[in-house]
């Protein structure tokens, strides 16, 4: 389900959405042991939905998505998880820690996972609101 789709569309303007698309990191995370020796590049995107903000041109209104880059990318770099879903959850939490934020979708790609078959990419997806 696409996040859209969450989103409510009643009276008024639907959400402004930040979205990044393709931020890539090298870090380690995996299950196998060899994965917790070398770093793999991840890749990640994210929609986020903003609270209502100011017709305004100053950026304090909105979400600096510079910011929000960088913030994500030292999530994603931090402390090694075994699962791409923790990662995910890691970074959803970063999102949402920013109060203009409402609503994250959050995909991680790990396009070199160690897998018995060849596959161009392994992604997880979640979406998660702040509370």
């Amino acid at each position: 389900m696409s996040l859209d789709a969450l989103i409510p569309q009643g009276p008024g303007p639907a959400a402004d959405r930040v979205r990044l698309t393709g931020l890539e990191v090298d870090a380690i995370h995996g299950v196998y042991a060899e994965e917790k020796l070398t770093p793999q590049r991840f890749v990640i995107d994210l929609v986020c939905s903003l609270r209502p903000r100011p017709d305004s041109d100053d950026l304090a209104t909105t979400v600096d998505y510079a910011a929000l880059a960088s913030r994500v990318a030292a999530a994603a770099t931090g402390a090694p998880v075994d699962l791409i879903e923790t990662l995910a959850e890691r970074i959803s939490r970063t999102c949402l820690a920013d109060p203009r934020i409402a609503e994250v979708e959050v995909t991680v790609h790990k396009p070199q996972a160690p897998l018995p078959v060849p596959v161009a990419d392994v992604a997880v997806t979640i979406t998660r609101r702040a509370s």
